[in-house]
């Protein structure tokens, strides 16, 4: 049924198709309701669509099982809180009705829901505030519930079901543990509850739940019904483990209880509800919240067991008393009867004893009796004796069998002999013919007694009231010593009495001959009986409350130990086993029998025991042990002994990989009691934790061996840490989290993982050359042939999981591999850092940048705070330095890098030559001095790749503030931008020209290309203010003019400001002068043109016939704009002199080979 789940739906259908309240029907649900309880997913689906049906319904056989499966599910299943919880919220209505149902099963069952729905719907409503509804149902029905406790007339069963929800509703409404941390959500109470609730008021609850407590007080005083009170006094162990601010009152409660309301019960009524009592005290006394009051107890139970004396002797006098009366036909003892009388019953006594009688009774086949008539026999008989003619007449036995007496006994006559059946008229003395028949019918003086063997019994299992114990030293050593010793006479007669029973004998019996069976049925046979050995040990489990006080082994255990000793311990058959006549072949063959026997007796208890492997963990246990010893000691005997324990181990385990359950870790517990475990089962573990169903019971049994084996400890934590460089991510993650737990402090585990990891992480280090390992091992020198940071072959470890050698380029996943366990243990061991470091500089360059990529998860785990990691950055090793980057520019890649890091870098700027690139990630929180000084270091990392430039990009963004929307106009009289300690725009561009020889001419270039792309910055106002105040510079930069150039390409709208004020200002500068701006200011003039003119004509002649030979495609402009002007006649017609005719001859100065846009 497990295996193969039948469908719900299809087997409901099946049994709604069929008629109702049949066999048929009873059967169909029968089966769905035991595939349920194994698969309960489709529970609250079929109990929400069912319970709708059984409301107002009549009864009928499916009302009765949609209600039980409903309490099965609310109370009873494995589904989640969640789950039940809202199953009970969309039942609430139905069952709150079924309270009124006529059928009185129906009602009981229907308060065993409540319960725990009551409890289930508390702890929802005590967050959700607005289903005042469903609270207001939830009282109707504890009201209606708690009016069953004392209804008159109401069933047992009812009223039962009423005080268990009664104590489930005390403990709901008095307050828990107050720690919200040590809650349990299993748990709700008062305190989970918060005062403001809108409709469930606290104090009230509390009171209310304080009333009830007094009402089960009452009960518990005031009942006459011993059951009601054993179901109160059961509960209460709850009730004090979970509210212990009330155990003050069930200790006083139970001190002072007296069963007196019980008078007139039968005395095991009483005697269980004192027991139940005493063992709760018990309890309480040796729970921590019971040892203020562990004096009270103490005497209340002193108290309790004189009081149980007392009514022991009582119940002991009256069955003697009631026996007495058994005894005799009427109120009249027999010695008063008339004297005509007494000669009959002298004559129909004397049978009773006599030969007619005993032999009927010996053809007698008492089987045939009820076991409860042959009870009453035989307790009749014992109390047809007085107290102490019993105990006279079990020492004279005793005595008789200590000093072995051979000489026939001589009955007294004083003393009657009692009859074997108590007679239905007693006689007052026995006749002589009656003992003279007794002496002939016994064995001759030297025939032996038949042996009897005693039963073993568990003396912890035993049953004995303390009255029932006698403590008699002096007694017991004359016994022991096995003299008889002086006896009174009273004894004395009784020891001759008893000889008597020398001389009884069993008529002749012989049993039949055994019936033949074969090798099935044998089987079978033997099946059966472990079967029940096992199940019957069940009812020799000691209570609950007796564990904790019998030592040593319990009933199960001893039977255990019975059948694997009855199958492991073979020997070979003795000489006499075998029949003379028998030849050496033969003899073989019975040798052979014998084990092939024992082989099919282990795998039938195999076979039992992988039926129900979990709950049959301890046989398992117990037979490998034996099997295992026994093993020793046949080997210590016969050294060509075929062992038994690997096999029936193997098969085992090879029986339990067929029956599979992944989250079960009771075959890692079933190895870890293990004698001894084979390779093969270590390396079934191995693939156990690799695949996944088997995961996690893999790892369960590694890490016992680990933790509890030290004959294991170390093949059991090598295949661990060879586990945790597995490809599989997720057995790597497994692995790694095991090993985990043992550092730093767990001996010797944390030094075996510190030495695997490192090893893994110098793999990742260079080694050298194969072609050099011949020359290294003929000159015995290995320093000459390898690098710094390499290490010699014979160093590196190897797993079966990883490559042998390296693969170059790097692979991120390989290289994941031999990482992922040293960055998991760096966070609980931050000296590993330091080694990372270390071979960090002696790895390949691929391999570096893998690492930089993998170390991101572990950097941002330990965080920029880090102590070790800010020493690492301040004295990391030389060739760390990319490494040392990339932690530093995780530290500030979405937050603000604090001042303790800026400083730290700062110093090593100025201690260490280091790239320009640690300066990136803290040049905003820098003020403007060091801004300024360090800027042009950065930006000489321009070398036209995309990742230098997206670097100086942020650079500029992080420390330009962006210029307000209403900054100035276009003027040179501008008002200076407000100094702060971060840049303005035109500052950023004044000290990239300032600088450019610094950083580089090509790499300045792209420094100002990048200021024109950030155009929400970089706007026309911001370039106004930069060419302005460059133009004042004494020295102009030489790439001065080709930012105006790139100015007004783009954007337009400062060409009137270059020809008008800056064109003029460069002519007053002499800008010829300077060959390479004289050019750019050429080409500017012609980008602009003609607003240009203007400023060209101030030009002298010399330079203007310059400007017009180099571009004469401005001749015909400058014409026509100084026609248009008409001034001074001389000037202009100097001036068309120098314009002349467009000469199509003149070459065009090629600008492009100085200024490249």
């Amino acid at each position: 049924m497990a295996s193969n789940p039948v469908d719900p739906l299809q087997a409901l259908s099946a049994a709604l198709a069929v008629p109702a309240d049949s066999k048929e029907q009873a059967d169909l649900l029968a089966t769905l309701r035991e595939s349920l309880e194994i698969h309960p997913g489709p529970i609250p689906i079929l109990c929400t669509t069912l319970v709708k049906t059984v409301s107002g319904a009549g009864d009928s056989l499916l009302k009765r099982w949609v209600i039980d499966l409903l309490h099965y599910a609310i109370c009873r299943s494995s589904l989640s809180i969640e789950a039940r919880t809202q199953l009970a919220s969309q039942s609430l209505e139905t069952l709150a009705g079924l309270l009124h149902d006529s059928n009185q099963n129906t009602v009981k069952v229907t308060v065993q829901c409540f319960a725990t729905v009551y409890a289930l719907l508390f702890r929802v409503l005590c967050t959700n505030r607005t289903q005042r509804q469903q609270w207001d149902i939830l009282t109707q029905v504890k009201t209606r519930i708690l009016e069953f406790v004392w209804a008159p007339h109401i069933s047992s069963g009812i009223k039962f079901a009423a005080v268990k929800f009664m104590q489930r509703v005390i403990l709901v409404q008095t307050r828990g543990v107050p720690d919200p941390r040590l809650q349990n959500k299993n748990d709700p109470n008062l305190t989970m509850c918060p005062t403001d609730h809108p409709f469930i008021s606290v104090a009230t609850l509390e009171a209310e739940g304080l009333k009830l407590l007094e009402s089960v007080i009452t009960i518990l005083y005031t009942s006459n019904n011993p059951d009601i009170l054993s179901a109160i006094l059961n509960s209460w162990a709850t009730l004090v483990k979970s509210r212990p601010a009330l155990v003050e009152v069930v200790v006083s409660t139970l001190t002072q209880w007296t069963p007196a309301k019980l008078e007139g019960f039968p005395a095991a009524s009483i005697k269980s509800v004192e027991k139940a009592v005493r063992i709760l005290l018990v309890h309480i006394s040796r729970t921590s919240q019971g040892q203020p009051y562990a004096s009270q107890i103490h005497a209340a139970l002193a108290n309790q067991g004189t009081r149980m004396d007392a009514a022991a002797a009582a119940e002991k006098q009256r069955k003697a008393a009631e026996a007495s009366r058994k005894r005799s036909p009427s109120g009249t003892p027999a010695q008063d009867a008339p004297d005509a009388k007494r000669p009959k019953l002298e004559h129909e006594s004397a049978p009773l004893v006599g030969p007619s009688t005993v032999a009927g009774f010996a053809g007698f086949d008492f089987t045939t009796l009820p076991a409860s008539l042959v009870t009453d026999l035989v307790v009749a008989n014992i109390q047809s004796f007085t107290e102490n003619s019993l105990i006279g007449l079990v020492r004279a036995y005793r005595h008789s069998k200590n000093i072995q007496s051979t000489t026939p006994a001589v009955a007294p006559a004083a003393v009657p002999l009692q009859p074997l059946i108590a007679p239905a008229v007693p006689s007052t003395e026995a006749p002589s013919s009656s003992d003279t028949h007794v002496r002939t019918t016994s064995p001759p003086p030297d025939a032996k007694e038949p042996e009897v063997k005693a039963e073993p019994v568990d003396p912890l299992k035993m049953d004995i009231d303390e009255d029932e114990i006698e403590y008699e030293p002096d007694r017991l050593n004359l016994e022991l010593s096995g003299e008889p010793g002086a006896m009174p006479e009273d004894e004395a007669a009784l020891d001759r009495v008893m000889d008597l029973a020398a001389d009884l004998h069993l008529a002749d019996f012989k049993l039949p001959p055994p019936k033949e069976l074969s090798i099935e049925e044998r089987n079978l046979v033997v099946h059966g009986s472990l079967t029940r050995i096992w199940d019957g040990s069940k009812d020799l489990a000691p209570s609950e409350v007796l564990q904790d006080e019998v030592p040593g082994m319990s009933g199960a255990d001893m039977w255990m130990l019975l059948i694997v000793r009855m199958v492991t311990r073979v020997t070979d058959p003795s000489p006499s086993d075998v029949p003379e006549e028998k030849r050496p072949e033969d003899s073989m063959d019975v040798v052979s029998e014998l084990y092939a026997h024992q082989d099919r007796l282990r795998q039938t208890l195999c076979d039992y025991i992988m039926a129900d492997f979990s709950g049959r963990l301890r046989l398992a246990t117990t037979w490998m042990n034996e099997e295992w010893y026994n093993d020793q000691i046949q080997i210590a005997r016969d050294r060509n002994w075929a062992p038994n324990y690997e096999t029936w181990l193997n098969q085992i385990v090879a029986a339990y990989q067929t029956h599979l359950d992944g989250k079960d870790r009771t075959f890692s517990r079933f190895l870890l009691d293990l004698p001894h475990v084979p390779p093969d089962v270590l390396t079934l573990l191995r693939e156990s934790c690799i695949e996944v169903e088997r995961r996690q019971m893999g790892f369960a049994a590694l890490r016992e061996f680990v933790s509890q084996r030290p004959s294991l400890r170390a093949e059991a934590m090598n295949m661990l840490l060879e586990l945790t460089t597995h490809p599989d991510k997720v057995t790597r993650g497994a692995a790694i989290n095991t090993v985990k737990r043992w550092i730093p402090d767990v001996q010797p585990m944390d030094n075996m993982i510190r030495e695997f990891a490192l090893q893994l992480l110098r793999r990742l280090q260079s080694r050298p050359k194969a072609d050099k390992s011949e020359d290294v091992a003929m000159n015995g020198d290995h320093d000459e042939n390898m690098e710094d940071g390499q290490l010699p072959p014979e160093d590196i470890i190897q797993t079966p999981y990883l490559p042998e050698q390296l693969e170059l380029p790097a692979n991120k996943a390989q290289i994941l591999q031999h990482l992922e366990l040293l960055f998991a243990l760096s966070t609980k061991v931050p000296e590993f850092l330091d080694e990372i470091f270390a071979a960090y500089g002696g790895m390949e360059e691929t391999v570096q940048e893998t690492i930089q990529q993998l170390i991101t998860p572990l950097i941002r785990a330990l965080g920029p705070t880090h102590g070790r990691l800010l020493t690492l950055l301040r004295t990391f090793p030389p060739g760390g330095e990319s490494l040392a980057l990339r932690v530093l520019t995780i530290f500030t890649e979405n937050v603000r890098p604090s001042s303790q890091l800026v400083t730290l870098v700062k110093s090593l700027i100025n201690e260490r030559d280091l790239d320009a690139r640690f300066l990136i990630p803290i040049i905003a929180e820098m003020d403007k001095a060091d801004i300024l000084r360090h800027l042009p270091r950065i930006v000489s990392i321009l070398n036209g790749q995309p990742e230098p430039k997206n670097l100086v990009r942020s650079v500029f963004s992080s420390i330009v503030t962006t210029p307000p929307q209403s900054f100035g106009s276009v003027t040179s009289n501008l008002p200076r931008v407000r100094q702060s300690e971060l840049l303005t725009p035109a500052e950023l561009m004044v000290l990239l020209h300032e600088s450019e020889k610094e950083i580089g001419l090509k790499s300045a270039i792209e420094a100002i290309g990048i200021c024109f792309s950030m155009t929400d910055i970089f706007r026309s106002e911001i370039l106004a203010v930069v060419m302005n105040q460059l133009v004042d510079e004494p020295v102009l930069p030489t790439l001065f003019l080709r930012t105006v150039i790139q100015a007004v390409t783009t954007y337009r709208s400062l060409v009137g400001f270059v020809s008008t004020t800056l064109l003029s200002r460069l002519i007053t500068k002499k800008i010829w002068t300077n060959p390479p701006l004289w050019e750019g200011f050429i080409r500017c003039a012609k980008l602009i043109a003609p607003a240009s003119f203007g400023a060209l004509l101030q030009l002298p002649k010399d330079q203007l016939r310059e400007l017009v030979d180099k571009q004469p495609s401005l001749k015909s402009g400058l014409r026509d704009y100084v026609l248009k002007k008409a001034g001074n006649r001389a000037r202009v017609a100097g001036l068309l002199e120098i314009f002349g005719e467009d000469d199509s001859s003149n070459n065009t100065y090629n600008m492009e080979q100085t200024f490249h846009l």
